[in-house]
């Protein structure tokens, strides 16, 4: 047996998988096409429902449930508009893992979930998050640093990993932000995560429905050029974006500026700002992703970007990071071994 199935056994069984490599919810790019690939190569499939209407991931569950040799996810995010119609979609239909993400699932929706028969995972940005989670009755967490693309939280993979990971024990906990090699996930696997979720790596795969461009920047980017956006005013919270610096990244900042000389004049309320604000990025999102426009469209990525250098099939991306984790827990049962 390789050291690499003793150590991650649990996550297989937790996610009922080969591999408990997790592909991220990524809105326009984890479709039922990318879905495919990542469970016939034996990986976690999750499904982004972003803001799809409820037809439309309603359509995109059904081509899940008949092609895939996996159980898969859907990711909702509890901060789009039509997330109670996703809630409401998902409580009747066959997927038996839902992962929450963009906020925070009410324990309420967790609840709802399993009883419908549904795992439930949810990001944890902090450990008193994490915690919160637990008592709701989540089935398990993922720990996403700020090195992740997206929406991201403010802490880094490294604080949480020794606030959460180091103090919460025997409970099935998934690591993602900034992940692109096999040999850090054998070491995070070491320090006892279930499995370790992996985005923008597959988002520049070949099996990627992404336009060329928008795979095209990812491979030219580097690690410091995946930025957040600033808060500029506590008047208007907003969610930290993490993409690769262009003029979308100004247009943003200049959108903050503009709500809040509204919210200024009393022309809108906080709750409209705060949805302007959020509506910038859907729609910014798909111009990258869709149509190729990777000046204004938002090029959404983690700081991996730096260490993606070329556009690969899944099956070779999934060999590759299996191929270098075994390696290094050999390297390392060696050292051991020799003291």
């Amino acid at each position: 047996m390789k050291l690499l199935d003793k150590i991650w056994q649990k996550g297989k069984e937790f996610l009922q998988v080969e591999y408990p490599i997790v592909s991220g919810g990524m809105t326009w790019i984890s479709d039922h096409r990318l879905a495919q690939a990542i469970s016939e190569n034996g990986a976690f499939p999750v499904l982004a429902a972003g803001n799809m209407t409820p037809d439309e991931l309603e359509a995109e569950i059904d081509k899940c449930v008949d092609i895939l040799k996996t159980p898969f996810a859907v990711n909702l995010i509890t901060i789009a508009p039509n997330y109670r119609s996703h809630c409401n979609l998902i409580l009747r239909k066959g997927v038996q893992y839902v992962i929450f993400a963009g906020s925070f699932p009410t324990k309420h929706d967790i609840q709802d979930m399993k009883k419908a028969g549904k795992k439930t995972l949810s990001f944890a940005s902090t450990k008193s998050i994490a915690q919160r989670q637990i008592d709701y009755g989540v089935d398990a967490l993922i720990l996403e640093g700020s090195e992740a693309g997206g929406h991201i939280g403010y802490v880094s993979l490294s604080i949480l990993l020794q606030q959460v990971l180091f103090e919460i024990r025997d409970f099935p906990v998934f690591v993602a932000g900034g992940l692109a090699s096999g040999r850090l996930m054998a070491h995070l696997l070491l320090m006892g995560a279930y499995g370790c979720q992996f985005g923008s790596l597959f988002a520049a795969s070949k099996e990627s429905n992404a336009h060329p461009r928008f795979k095209d920047a990812f491979i030219k980017a580097r690690a410091r050029q995946a930025m957040a956006t600033p808060q500029y005013d506590s008047r208007l919270p907003v969610v930290a974006v993490r993409a690769i610096k262009n003029r979308a990244t100004e247009e943003f900042g200049k959108l903050q500026i503009r709500l809040l000389q509204q919210l200024d004049k009393g022309e809108i309320t906080r709750d409209q700002a705060q949805y302007e604000a959020e509506k910038f990025w859907v729609g910014s999102l798909r111009k990258a992703v869709v149509d190729g426009d990777v000046d204004f469209g938002s090029l959404m990525a983690g700081q991996s970007v730096g260490l993606i250098k070329d556009i690969k099939p899944i099956k070779d991306i999934i060999t590759e990071l299996i191929r270098d984790a075994e390696d290094e827990l050999q390297r390392l049962h060696s050292l051991f071994e020799s003291l």
